[in-house]
């Protein structure tokens, strides 16, 4: 999809999780956790593996912004036709990883079905790179291995601990009035408080299997500062004729 930029952030792509009532993980997806070195969750049918940039120590206009911000990759599974799974994410990179990143994730079959920005005046630059596959979860994990492995090798660790204290730090903003204005509740997590709201009014299948917000589905707004001076990030996902009002209604606003 094509993205558009407005104020801090806001992109034409498809992002982050709902909040939903947990379940139990099947098997194949806890080795695909294994196989990854990662953590993650099953809700909604969907395997969601958390690949966040705690190494990265990012500003945007000189402002730090924590990880919650904006700088939380992931990879998310759910079942198709035929016992196969459709997987989907976006990983955060920075430009150096993006050339290693994208000839590992080829290499192994995968294809790459985006890659744009999220920010302007970011330090350091950082990427967002859409992943997408079919296959068994183990075959799944297996090919997304040697790209995962590259993500982050390279940064410093002094990084993630400075940007893991601002990501804990309290939130200033009254997160009660951003719900009211927006019409939906939102998450804490640190400093950041972001909403996320799925388009459950679309129903969107590949190969049999449902995409929901789980699977990137969705459109979200994440908020750090204070009421005074805050900053937002966002993904809003689109239909093809929705594209240009929501842009005519970001910029008039």
């Amino acid at each position: 999809m094509n993205g558009t930029k407005i104020a801090v952030a806001v992109v034409v792509t498809l992002a982050w999780a709902s909040a939903t009532a947990a379940q139990d993980m099947p098997a194949e997806y806890q080795k695909v956790l294994a196989t990854l070195g990662k953590q993650g969750d099953y809700k909604a049918n969907v395997l969601k593996v958390n690949i966040p940039r705690n190494d990265l120590k990012v500003t945007v206009a000189g402002v730090d912004t924590p990880t919650p911000f904006g700088f939380g990759g992931w990879v998310a599974m759910t079942k198709g036709d035929g016992g196969h799974e459709v997987l989907m994410g976006d990983l955060v990179l920075t430009q150096d990883e993006v050339n290693p990143v994208m000839s590992a994730l080829l290499k192994e079959g995968l294809d790459v079905t985006a890659l744009h920005n999220h920010f302007f005046w970011e330090e350091p630059r950082v990427f967002y790179m859409h992943v997408h596959g079919m296959g068994t979860a183990d075959a799944l994990a297996q090919k997304l291995k040697p790209a995962i492995a590259l993500i982050g090798a390279a940064t410093q660790p002094a990084a993630a601990a400075a940007n893991g204290g601002s990501a804990s730090a309290a939130s200033g903003l009254d997160t009660a009035a951003l719900a009211k204005v927006i019409g939906a509740q939102g998450e804490q997590t640190g400093a950041v408080y972001k909403i996320t709201i799925g388009r459950d009014d679309l129903n969107v299948r590949e190969m049999g299997a449902v995409i929901n917000a789980r699977m990137g589905l969705n459109t979200w707004a994440a908020f750090v500062g204070t009421d005074a001076k805050a900053a937002v990030a966002g993904d809003v996902a689109m239909l093809a004729a929705e594209v240009t009002p929501v842009l005519k209604a970001l910029r008039q606003h």
